[in-house]
């Protein structure tokens, strides 16, 4: 229970406003925003936010590639992530894909299937592709 609100206060402290794909919702595209969006339900396409936080929660499913500056994971990702702030992995996250964090939290039980790569100061002045997940210059 504590989670829970752990991840809803994150998200309801994200500047802009919230989107939130309810848990009987699948959306399959790209999703371009600012602000926050929570996904409790399963998204099919990669989510892109230049500025915000995205949350998968404990029932969230998302299959694509996730950039954010600020991401916190307790469902299921089958795809790269790539939190340019921070990265949270709570106790039921399951991460298929390689994870590029600057700052990463990681509870006991969270799951990786893929590389960690930690950005550093370098990524300050580049950006990454959200189709690709490659890295350019800005």
């Amino acid at each position: 229970m504590l989670k829970g609100r752990r991840n809803n206060r994150a998200v309801s402290h994200s500047p802009g406003k919230t989107t939130l794909i309810a848990g009987d919702t699948e959306l399959r595209g790209n999703i371009r925003f600012a602000g926050a969006v929570q996904v409790d339900g399963r998204v099919v396409g990669n989510i892109d936010a230049d500025d915000g936080l995205v949350s998968v929660t404990r029932e969230g499913y998302v299959e694509g590639i996730i950039k954010a500056p600020r991401v916190v994971i307790d469902g299921v990702i089958v795809g790269d992530v790539h939190a340019l702030e921070h990265l949270q992995l709570d106790a039921r996250a399951r991460v298929d894909g390689d994870l590029y964090y600057r700052f990463m939290e990681m509870v006991a039980g969270a799951q990786i299937n893929g590389q960690l790569h930690y950005l550093g100061e370098e990524s300050s002045g580049r950006e990454v592709d959200s189709l690709t997940g490659e890295f350019g210059l800005k």
